[in-house]
């Protein structure tokens, strides 16, 4: 082993411990590789920023501002209500919802995809009697297995392409990955259907509220003329019995007692912090004349003529919110909205309302003017959980922006542009017909995910000029697979799955693409077939919620825990696994 080949297998372990442990954001610990490969010599300097202008990065870019202008016209709420069933029974509904999620998954951005189709699902559960978790997995399971089927469905396989680009001359078409990402989506969405849903858990979180997406943690205070002083704790909660609210905490002046006596008299000025869900909240508010303590509360939220709503939001994975307080966000002075609860998995976060730290699924109940509580949902990435329909502003815009999108697609499947370019010239018809503010369209782009491409396509780049790649398949080649090509290409797709469900899909595909190259010229067989492996593997993450950002997000309005994924995942990898081996062999060849 070589010295450069020592420094690029350090630093990859290095950075693959950090994507495990979680501590640092994924395109941070990218950049800090790529960093360190250039201070390595593995990496050229001249050439450390090559990815930020690589194909794959710019697609990636391009298709996130188109999904965003489907998302804003209202294009694919309209086309969702219009397919989905309205009468039909769990099987149809669900399969519905699922093959929907799947086909919007396989030409825009899988997470746009769910966050459009989640308030649809929930609303769905009630309608027919499940869980919220039940509807909801289903549907981020089959978003995933959407992603899969076209170049543009999903960063792995713009990686897979690039990489085969350079290695055979030429990337893969838009439609390549069809021919075994659809057979695997058909058969893995109607497995969940039929089968699957039935092994996720049921999980009913503290508070049947409208969208039973779990109890929120709010605080009340009681003013002057409140009906509740006087009240016992116990009788405080005795009085909304049947509602499942639970008192939490007491905050007298600067005393907060943790799980006061219940024979504890209110007093006024007293602050109680309660679990309940959402309806139960305003419920409460009302019966005793209680205040909601909403953090960044505008003065003007108090006057009775204004039209002033509460609704309840996910924070999607990628979202400014995250990490952040309410009180850091000055929510009054900037937005105009006023946080009033957050509820964390189900449980119940330990920090008051006001210093709690928000993260990627939590959800929160918002207070203020529907159309700014919309333009805080846009900039601050938040999917509303709302049965009130989503409006179409424009028809005009929904049609424009669907015939940009389809425009894109064609031009790239026909072979006219490269995909890059096709997609580009997309982003310019956007910014030219306004179907996109202009000033939305640099906020559309999921910047670290940009950062995390642009940082690994060099340092994957350096595990094949320094040789490490085909060291370490010849490995693989040698220990695992004997030899064996077939054996192989099932290890590769095996142990790309297996990391891909602890680490982010693009960084997976990235560091495995080099190495299904290797093993492929060790083996003096055709590579296509392991880069398929490769851009498959990747794309299925399903044994946990960190695995992929729609896992993430449903963490919250299902009530999961993190071993909650694994039941219905593992059987459904193992079947991808025996669909997708035979079919590689069929359609590319060893």
């Amino acid at each position: 082993m070589t010295q450069d080949q020592t420094l690029i297998f350090s630093i990859l372990a290095l950075t693959v411990a950090a994507f495990l442990w979680g501590r640092f954001r994924h395109d941070v610990v990218a950049l800090a590789a790529l960093i360190a490969c250039v201070v390595a010599g593995v990496v050229p300097s001249a050439l450390a920023f090559e990815g930020f202008g690589h194909p794959a990065v710019i697609t990636v870019a391009s298709v996130l501002v188109l999904s965003r202008a489907l998302q804003r016209t209202g294009a694919v709420d309209a086309l969702a209500r219009t397919v989905l069933p309205a009468q039909a029974g769990r099987l149809g509904a669900v399969s519905a919802l699922m093959a929907l999620g799947a086909f919007l998954s396989a030409f825009m951005n899988n997470v746009g995809a769910m966050a459009l189709l989640m308030p649809l699902a929930i609303q769905l559960s009630g309608r027919l009697g499940l869980a919220p978790g039940q509807v909801l997995m289903p549907l981020a399971f089959g978003t995933i297995l959407g992603g899969m089927t076209t170049l543009v469905g999903t960063p792995p396989n713009l990686i897979v392409a690039g990489f085969r680009s350079a290695e055979a001359g030429g990337p893969f078409a838009m439609f390549d990955f069809a021919w075994i990402g659809l057979p695997v989506a058909l058969v893995g969405v109607g497995f969940v259907a039929l089968i699957g849903w039935r092994m996720v858990p049921v999980r009913r979180p503290a508070g049947e509220g409208a969208f039973e997406t779990g109890a929120y943690l709010t605080e009340l205070k009681v003013p002057e003329d409140s009906k509740a002083i006087g009240l016992t704790l116990r009788g405080f909660e005795d009085e909304m019995a049947g509602a499942e609210l639970h008192v939490v905490a007491l905050l007298r002046g600067t005393v907060r007692l943790n799980a006061p006596h219940g024979g504890r008299k209110l007093r006024a000025g007293d602050i109680v912090v309660v679990e309940a869900d959402a309806k139960t909240l305003t419920e409460t508010a009302a019966k005793h004349d209680l205040a909601l303590e909403g953090l960044g509360a505008p003065a003007e939220m108090d006057d009775p003529d204004e039209d002033i709503v509460l609704r309840e939001f996910a924070v999607l994975p990628g979202s400014t919110l995250i990490n952040r307080s309410a009180r850091q966000l000055h929510l009054r002075s900037r937005f105009g909205v006023a946080l009033l609860a957050v509820s964390r998995e189900g449980k119940r976060p330990k920090s008051r309302l006001g210093t709690l730290a928000l993260k990627s699924g939590d959800l929160i109940l918002l207070r203020g003017a529907p159309e700014v509580l919309a333009d805080f949902a846009r900039e601050m990435a938040c999917a509303p959980l709302d049965t009130v329909p989503l409006a179409v502003p424009d028809k005009g815009q929904a049609w424009t922006a669907a015939a940009i999108m389809a425009g894109a697609v064609g031009l790239a499947a026909l072979g006219v542009l490269p995909a890059a370019v096709a997609f580009t010239l997309g982003v310019l018809a956007t910014m030219i017909t306004r179907t996109l503010p202009l000033r939305e369209i640099y906020t559309a782009i999921d910047w670290p995910v940009v950062v995390l491409l642009a940082a690994l396509i060099p340092v994957a780049g350096a595990m094949q000029t320094t040789g490490a790649a085909d060291l370490l398949a010849g490995a693989l080649v040698g220990t695992l697979a004997q030899g064996n090509a077939v054996v192989a290409l099932g290890v590769v797709l095996v142990v790309t799955m297996f990391l891909s469900d602890v680490m982010n899909n693009a960084a997976t595909a990235a560091v495995m693409a080099p190495i299904a190259l290797g093993i492929a010229a060790t083996l003096g067989v055709n590579a296509d077939g392991f880069l398929m492996a490769v851009a498959i593997g990747a794309s299925c993450a399903f044994l946990t919620p960190i695995g992929h950002q729609n896992n993430t997000l449903i963490l919250g309005p299902g009530g999961f825990q993190f071993g909650d994924y694994w039941k219905l995942g593992l059987i459904l990898e193992a079947i991808i696994v025996a669909i997708s081996v035979p079919l590689i062999l069929v359609v590319w060849p060893l």
